[in-house]
């Protein structure tokens, strides 16, 4: 895979992996919590864990792209991870937000 396609749906990936934890009310994306939604902490966890899998995605592209690893330091995976961070605001903020808002709007108006 060329690094024209590969960094693309690296980014791809990300923004959907980073806002799935806020979207479904899924625990681990399996099954449903039995109180009928997720805690803050469940999903924080999730967001991590998809933190994880798309770092070891991007990984594995740069493997297949340069043949080895880079060594990074802690200051690379800070900054990795408020990108990260930032590309989960639009889950974050419809959780949150929006989707309160919208739950309002449509009771508002009448059938």
């Amino acid at each position: 895979m060329s690094n024209s396609i590969a960094i693309p749906l690296l980014l791809v990936i990300s923004l959907v992996a980073a806002n799935l934890p806020w979207v479904t009310e899924k625990v681990a994306f399996v099954r449903e919590p039995r109180s009928g939604s997720k805690s803050e902490w469940v999903r924080l966890l999730e967001w991590l864990g998809m933190f994880g899998v798309v770092a070891l995605i991007a990984a594995g592209l740069e493997m297949q792209a340069q043949g080895q690893l880079q060594p990074q330091g802690w200051e690379f995976w800070v900054i990795v991870l408020c990108l990260f961070a930032v590309l989960a605001l639009p889950g974050f903020v419809y959780r949150h937000d929006l989707r309160r808002r919208l739950i309002k709007r449509r009771r508002r108006k009448p059938s």
